[in-house]
């Protein structure tokens, strides 16, 4: 396996060469994230929290931890002190347990909230009712340690591309609007999360800034 050779040939394919590529490392041992930090890569992405934390003190300082994840709340002041990035805010609950972690190491802990655009009912996120609730909450505007950077969304796992585009589009609709909106001074939309090793360059040609790739650079999930 020459992950180096493979981040390459990834990131010729790229529609858009500013695009960040987040590197999902789950299940991968540290000799891999090893070699993918010496091809570059800054930005590793991890699903369990478990995993995030026993890999963290053993690699470089500078690497950008991503929890990818779904994050249960009880486990969110495991990773408070250095998350970089969490992508997958599903609830108004979620977000005020960080928040409150956040304070309590008083650090602003970055965030995507994830919206529910598949059409599979095991993928979490916001549906556009849930989310206008959530900003219209007096409680939203008290937030004072989280950092909303932008959305995240997972399309359909399917072959239908028409649908996986579709789905991206609504994505990109949606994030493009709450722009036009009075948004509070710690919510801003400069990310748009969305695409995987399968979709990445739909969702790269729908407008996305930041993509989630591992088995294209790792090879098949170890399980």
């Amino acid at each position: 396996m020459d992950i180096k050779a493979n981040l390459e040939s990834v990131k010729k394919t790229f529609k858009n060469p500013d695009c960040l590529l987040v590197a999902v490392s789950k299940t991968k041992p540290i000799s891999d994230l090893k070699e993918a930090y010496e091809a570059g890569i800054r930005d590793f992405g991890e699903n369990k929290v478990q995993e995030l934390q026993e890999k963290q003190p053993q690699l470089p300082e500078d690497i950008r931890w991503h929890m990818i994840g779904h994050l249960q709340r009880n486990k969110v002041k495991y990773i408070a002190p250095y998350v970089h990035l969490i992508h997958g805010v599903d609830s108004f609950k979620l977000l005020k347990e960080i928040n409150k972690q956040g304070k309590k190491i008083d650090r602003k802990i970055p965030v995507l909230l994830q919206m529910h655009i598949a059409e599979e009912d095991s993928k979490f996120g916001f549906d556009r009712k849930e989310m206008d609730e959530m900003l219209a909450d007096p409680d939203f505007t008290e937030l004072t340690h989280v950092t909303i950077k932008g959305l995240m969304g997972m399309a359909t796992f399917t072959e239908n591309e028409e649908q996986i585009r579709r789905e991206f589009q609504g994505l990109k609709n949606h994030f493009e609007e709450l722009k036009t909106n009075p948004l509070p001074e710690f919510m801003k939309m400069e990310v748009l999360s969305m695409g995987m090793s399968g979709d990445y360059l739909i969702a790269q040609e729908e407008g996305s800034t930041m993509v989630r790739i591992g088995s294209a650079i790792f090879g098949a999930r170890n399980y």
